[in-house]
């Protein structure tokens, strides 16, 4: 290998093995920052020492025991042995190691990461740093907050895991359907913020790249877990119409006017085998696999017009039993738009405005469902609500395109 092939070796490296080494750390030392400091001195030194000496033949082994090292001389340095010690019991809440039905490092770190005790934000935080290895301004830059407020927030949840004695473990059978749910909903987030985030950049592809990479590892240890396929599935038919989504002059393009032939085959190929997969064992479907299986029929149809719209508004009817929230009512409405006529959908939106009055998309939608209807002027109004809701740019574009038009 070549010292220009370095680089690459260590950011796949980093990829491939930044979990495993923090994972591995937190279980031996318990201590998340110990942990996290120690591996990132140990890439810092992997990009020193691989440039003169070349890549190690198993470059996790060699960054985990550099980093076991760093770590050992850190605790020396600063002689609380007994501190770090105590730090350990704490996060291992005092119990013995107990495998939980999965016995993966990794699989810990991430449950720790992302327990129901920590708030919502401060998950997506500590997940991204610890788990997926991105620096702290990085994820200040995707969620568009100071980098020292991001700082504090990634340093009060690994305090409050502490202080809380939240366990460094696999939940126990019983509770992982519901703890699994917490760790996909953080992963649905950071993916979603990525596929049209808030901000002058309307995707991010870092952001939703590194949640399929989180997904894909949680499929990896979890891979009989049906919601677990159902959210990679859905991430990866969305992915696919990436290219697509933004025109040359930064305009998001819907999904009837997007260039199909543009979507990435593969992926659309990869997330229909999952949820193929999944309709196979006849289990009830969960939220995510609903929504990828709807994904699945609108990435099947060569046209819009081929769009089975049938089976798009039975998968919704499906999906609002086990999400009945107003965001899914206002998407089967779309949906009804195409089966049953703009007229019928309307009235269907118009109940879901006590709910969604502050909702970009709820006045997007009825914008254009007026609009369809021929009644112009209140089509105006509504686009211009939404245009003062949204918050992405390219958004933003589109929907003063469409109000343009009216006139």
């Amino acid at each position: 290998m070549t010292t220009d092939d370095v680089p690459a070796a260590i950011t796949r490296a980093h990829h491939e093995e930044w979990a495993r080494v923090v994972a591995t750390l937190t279980k031996r030392f318990g201590d998340l920052d110990l942990a996290e400091e120690s591996a990132a001195e140990a890439f810092a030194t992997a990009v020193e020492r691989w440039a003169s000496a070349g890549v190690p033949p198993n470059p996790g082994a060699w960054l985990t025991t550099t980093a076991t090292r760093k770590a050992i001389d850190r605790i020396r340095r600063e002689h609380r042995r007994d501190d770090k010690q105590r730090e350990a019991r704490m996060i291992h809440d005092d119990q013995p190691d107990v495998a939980g039905p999965i016995d993966d490092d990794r699989l810990r770190l991430i449950f720790t990461c992302c327990h129901p005790a920590l708030a919502m934000e401060s998950r997506v935080a500590l997940t991204l740093r610890m788990v997926g290895g991105l620096t702290v301004p990085e994820i200040a830059r995707a969620f568009l907050v100071r980098e020292t407020a991001m700082g504090q927030r990634i340093t009060r949840a690994k305090t409050k895991i502490k202080a809380a004695r939240i366990p460094y473990r696999v939940p126990s059978a019983e509770d992982l359907p519901a703890r699994v749910g917490g760790v996909l909903a953080v992963l649905f987030l950071v993916f979603n913020e990525g596929y049209l985030a808030t901000g002058p950049d309307p995707v991010r592809h870092d952001l939703t790249a590194e949640a399929i990479r989180l997904t894909r590892l949680i499929r990896t240890l979890l891979p009989d877990d049906g919601e677990v396929a159902g959210l990679l599935a859905l991430m990866l038919l969305t992915e696919a119409r990436r290219t697509a989504r933004v025109s040359a002059a930064g305009d998001l393009v819907p999904l009837d006017e997007q260039d199909r032939g543009a979507w990435d085959a593969a992926l659309v190929a990869e997330g229909h085998g999952l949820v193929r997969e999944r309709l196979a064992t006849g289990v009830a479907p969960g939220r995510y696999q609903l929504l990828a299986a709807i994904n699945a029929v609108h990435t099947s149809a060569r046209d819009m017009r081929d769009t089975d719209w049938s089976q798009v508004v039975a998968l919704y009817d499906q999906l609002v039993r086990v999400d009945p929230s107003p965001v899914v009512a206002l998407n089967r409405a779309i949906a009804v738009a195409e089966l049953d006529g703009p007229e019928v959908a309307l009235s269907a939106v118009d109940r879901l405005e006590v709910g969604l009055a502050n909702y970009h998309a709820f006045h997007a939608t009825r914008a254009d469902l007026l609009r369809r209807l021929g009644r112009a002027r209140e089509a105006g109004a509504a686009y211009d609500r939404a245009i003062e809701l949204a918050g992405n740019t390219a958004e933003i574009a589109h929907l003063t395109r469409r109000r343009d038009r009216l006139g």
